[in-house]
């Protein structure tokens, strides 16, 4: 269990509240930030968090902001696109994972270690941080270009690999007798069944699970659900004895196709990103300064080498996988540090009698070190390094592609869909109403469960990427809300706004909301107009009253934006505007009848 006094959960939040907004004025990265304010209140700097244990404790709780990193990125995979990573998964990642392995192992039998606990160092080595690199790629805006893309594949083998390296960890013990019992097929094929139960009970229930829930329209129980989806198949997979963070990814993956992903997202990433803030403090916590001070040389000589000979695998492998040199230096120094799972596999080394304490100390300090360096050596790369070498995006289309955001699909969010998917323009549609998700999914358009009034929300549908936005809710109030927030932090976006009364059409223009549509005006005019006609007045007649009344309406409605909020001046001119449209109207037929007249004579 935790246990830290209130006074240290302030400690945390306010370490986190200083940290990151520090380190981004400084331009040092936030997890470089949340690294040196840990070292700061650390056991082994200023003493705030006073032992090894409250550090273990806080680091264990906090490795939950590292599931819920691989659950929000499962999220973005669906899975035909994780089939397509397969090459660089299995590929690059498996290569990566043998040679350095190899590599480390070749040095650690050079300094005598046995050769058993020598590979198993190594391929502890071989592991990078997840946590860090991704964090650190997505900063930087790096995750989507190729060489980010090439890390997270490299990443995901390694975490992938991690599983099966801490339970084979006895068979590198040289004395242990019960490593074949702790190999047992049975084992095995338990884990097996467990992940392709948690993969099929997935399928099966969880898209269900979050429609009942989102029809409670209760935003706490969204969250709770989304919550309550990653623990839970964390507990399972804990249970088999496999890796928490594989079960989280998987219940993303799970989920990448899900009408609720947006939403999950929005919920999920505040958590995320604050356990993750609390993870990185607790790793600088946990740095302990007295074996630097003991023997300085040899623990920056193991964090340099380790960072030199990972990276110029790495660098390699980028090369030979087609990157350009810059982004090949990019991805070595991303991920050329060691890993949050080269702690856990020490810890079970040290149990299994695979490797001695004194021998993972200074190992974890020279990891740490590295996790350390890595956010500075890409912010002194980047500084150095041209930066076209590391711009060029992967697949970028050009700015002409970009999507369409329909926010509400109800009648009129559905017909410009249709109109846009007929011209194969991209678009992303949101709407709040789960019922009316399901509604439209069942005839194939692709809709997302979410409140577009929610900045997490817009930012999911990559609203600031957008070309256009398209504001179709039915709600004023709803739409009033997501008109000011797209305005506020999207203000290149055009918005294009279905209002459903005059008074609407005023308040998006206080907004500064400039293309507005009332949502009826067109369809009753319309209507209008064949009611005239089936009264058997002239064509002439029916055009040219639907039209007056149109411009006429039309320069009322702008004429009137600059009193709308006082209820008897607006009474005032309604009278006078309908007074002067019978006028017109009048002046009309009088001039018809005289132009009647003179015809007769």
């Amino acid at each position: 269990m935790l246990d830290v006094t209130l006074t240290q959960v302030a400690l945390f939040l306010a370490a986190a509240v200083v940290a990151a907004p520090l380190a981004k004025l400084l331009r040092i990265g936030t997890v470089l930030g949340y690294l040196l304010v840990g070292v700061l209140i650390g056991p082994f700097g200023l003493g705030f968090v006073y032992t090894v244990y409250e550090v273990d404790s806080v680091l264990h709780f906090a490795e939950f902001g590292v599931v819920l990193l691989l659950f929000l990125i499962g999220l973005e995979l669906r899975p035909k696109r994780l089939w397509a990573m397969r090459n660089a998964i299995f590929g690059t990642g498996g290569a990566q994972v043998a040679v350095t392995g190899l590599a480390m192992a070749a040095i650690g039998i050079a300094f005598g270690l046995a050769w058993p606990a020598a590979v198993f160092v190594g391929l502890a080595l071989s592991l990078s941080s997840t946590a860090f690199a991704l964090q650190v790629l997505e900063e930087n805006g790096e995750l989507p270009l190729r060489h980010g893309r090439m890390a997270f594949a490299i990443l995901l083998f390694q975490d992938l690999a991690a599983i099966p390296l801490i339970a084979l960890t006895p068979l590198f013990a040289v004395t242990a007798r019960e490593a074949a019992r702790q190999m047992e097929m049975w084992s095995a094929l338990t884990a097996i069944a467990v992940i392709l139960a948690v993969i099929v009970v997935g399928r099966l229930l969880l898209d269900g699970f979050f429609r009942l829930i989102a029809r409670t329209r209760v935003k706490e129980a969204m969250t709770a659900g989304a919550l309550l989806t990653v623990i839970g198949v964390t507990l399972v997979m804990e249970l088999a004895g496999l890796s928490a963070s594989l079960g989280a990814f998987i219940a993303g993956v799970l989920l990448a196709d899900s009408d609720y992903r947006h939403e999950i997202v929005a919920d999920i990433a505040p958590f995320e990103g604050l356990l993750l803030g609390l993870f990185f403090t607790a790793v600088g916590m946990s740095l302990n300064l007295a074996h630097i001070a003991q023997t300085p040389y040899v623990v920056l000589a193991l964090a340099a080498g380790l960072l030199a000979i990972k990276g110029i695998i790495l660098y390699v492998l980028g090369r030979r996988a087609g990157l350009e040199a810059g982004p090949s230096r990019r991805l070595a120094l991303a991920i050329a540090q060691g890993g949050e799972f080269a702690f856990v596999l020490f810890t079970a080394g040290v149990s299994a009698g695979v490797i001695e304490k004194s021998v993972t100390d200074v190992l974890s300090v020279a990891v740490t070190l590295s996790m350390a360096a890595t956010p500075l050596l890409l912010l002194i790369e980047g500084m150095l390094a041209p930066k076209a070498q590391i711009a060029r995006a992967f697949d970028t289309p050009p700015p002409s592609d970009g999507h369409v955001v329909i926010a509400g699909f109800g009648r009129v969010g559905q017909i410009v869909a249709r109109i846009l998917s007929a011209k194969r323009i991209p678009f992303t549609a949101l709407d709040s109403n789960p019922e009316q998700v399901d509604f439209i999914r069942r005839f194939g358009s692709q809709i997302y469960y979410g409140d577009a009034s929610r900045p997490e929300i817009l930012e999911a549908a990559r609203t600031g990427k957008a070309r256009a936005f398209v504001l179709a809710i039915d709600d004023v109030e709803a739409s009033l809300r997501t008109a000011q927030t797209v305005r506020q932090r999207y203000p290149h976006v055009p918005i294009y706004a279905r209002s459903r009364h005059r008074r609407h059409t005023h308040q998006l223009m206080d907004l500064g909301v400039e293309i507005i549509r009332r949502e009826t005006f067109l369809s009753s005019l319309d209507l209008t107009r064949e009611v005239l006609r089936g009264l058997g007045l002239p064509e002439r007649e029916v055009r040219f009253a639907v039209e007056t009344f149109k411009d006429h309406d039309r320069r009322r409605l702008y004429e009137d934006y600059k009193h709308y909020t006082d209820d008897e001046k607006l009474q005032s001119r309604a009278k006078s505007y309908a007074h002067e449209l019978e006028e017109l109207f009048a002046a009309d037929a009088a001039a018809q009848r005289q132009l009647n007249a003179e015809k007769t004579e």
